[in-house]
């Protein structure tokens, strides 16, 4: 990975502090598109790289719900949607591992 390339790589995982899962998917699309940048440098000029690591929107929510022993449990639940250029956000519910 060029310098450039490693330099909005480490901005980008300074701004997401804690997230591993996010920081391996970043470092690995970033080493596979160096050729892609050697070929277009005005992506760097464009801030694409930037611009897709930054969610549009994140929904933080709650899900309430009574566990087994008859206790009220909370989890949160996230949504995060990063491009809609495309078209719309693809649906469905993840669930952290924690």
């Amino acid at each position: 990975m060029d310098a450039r390339l490693e330099a909005i790589r480490d901005t980008v995982l300074a701004r997401n502090p804690g997230e591993g899962e996010f920081h391996q998917a970043v470092t690995e699309v970033f080493e596979s598109l160096g050729p892609v940048h050697d070929r277009h440098p005005e992506f760097l000029e464009g801030a694409v790289l930037e611009r897709l690591c930054e969610p549009e929107r994140q929904i933080i929510f709650r899900v309430p719900w009574v566990d087994d022993a008859g206790r009220f449990q909370i989890n949160r639940g996230f949504r995060v949607e990063f491009n809609s250029a495309l078209g719309p956000y693809k649906g469905g519910l993840r669930f952290h591992p924690r």
